[in-house]
């Protein structure tokens, strides 16, 4: 069952919950997590709770929980709805007040959400996803997790009227990310991904490819790299909660490397099975 939680009350997603002056409904004035629970435990959560909390204190939200609450709360919610193969959703807003641009002195407004996960098919794994690159016209602030997501929402649409997975953005010359994802290439049995800088989101999966990458051998570069180094690539790759690990064969039409999904992104991939 579709399961929620609203400001202490677990409830049935469909349920009318959300006051029309609730801030993150007016401003987008929140933060956001995305976990994929695996046999009904849900993966990296430490991970994702130090940058629910490090993304809430950027924007000067005092969520009023520990992360030790928040985690018996994801618990209880996953355990109510019966499902082990799952992803949450969590929210925390600057609250419920009359509409202002000022910071009300109200408590913070938690949400989440608990359904159940669906893979990526293996048609698309076999082969390979597409991806479009577009221009980066997000703020300065993408390491943060907040719900301020038109410009990804933008992109992301129109890769998927050009037949593309994914658009991958470009800033200043250089690739930063997808609109959803963090993108990875593979030169010479060497992955280079975007630096942690304020211009990409610091995923939870790109830390679990760079530790499996470490334990592998693979050498990892955090290192800026252009259009034209990924379309000479070898391979590539993206990484999110919801794609796990996933090859990336054509770039606005032309093949990436032979096509096919190379050897190191399916050995990434095989680790990262191994660890859920």
């Amino acid at each position: 069952m579709a399961m929620g939680y609203f400001n202490g009350k677990f409830i049935h997603s469909s349920d009318l919950v959300l006051p029309i002056e609730e801030r993150g409904h007016q401003f987008g004035d929140g933060v956001y997590e995305f976990i994929r629970v695996y046999k009904g435990r849900p993966f990296m959560m430490n991970q994702h709770m130090e940058r629910f909390f490090k993304s809430a204190d950027a924007i000067r939200l005092n969520i009023g929980k520990t992360a030790e609450d928040i985690i018996a709360i994801v618990e209880d919610l996953i355990e109510r709805s019966g499902e082990t193969n799952c992803d949450v959703y969590m929210q925390a807003t600057r609250g419920i007040a009359p509409r202002n641009h000022l910071f009300p002195n109200v408590e913070a407004s938690i949400s989440m959400t608990v359904k159940p996960f669906k893979l990526i098919s293996d048609d698309i794994r076999a082969v390979g996803a597409t991806v479009k690159l577009l221009p980066d016209e997000r703020w300065q602030h993408c390491w943060i997790k907040s719900l301020n997501l038109l410009p990804n929402i933008l992109a992301k649409q129109e890769a998927f009227e050009a037949g593309a997975l994914e658009a991958v953005l470009v800033r200043d010359g250089f690739i930063t990310e997808g609109s959803s994802s963090n993108f990875f290439i593979v030169k010479n049995g060497e992955i280079l991904t975007a630096p942690a800088t304020t211009h990409i989101l610091h995923g939870i999966t790109r830390m679990a490819v760079k530790e499996i990458a470490l334990d592998l051998g693979i050498n990892l570069k955090e290192q800026k790299f252009t259009p034209h180094e990924l379309l000479a690539a070898d391979e590539a790759f993206l990484s999110s909660t919801g794609l796990e690990i996933l090859p990336v064969t054509k770039v606005d039409g032309q093949k990436i490397g032979n096509g096919r999904p190379g050897m190191v992104t399916v050995t990434l991939y095989e680790e990262f099975l191994k660890r859920v």
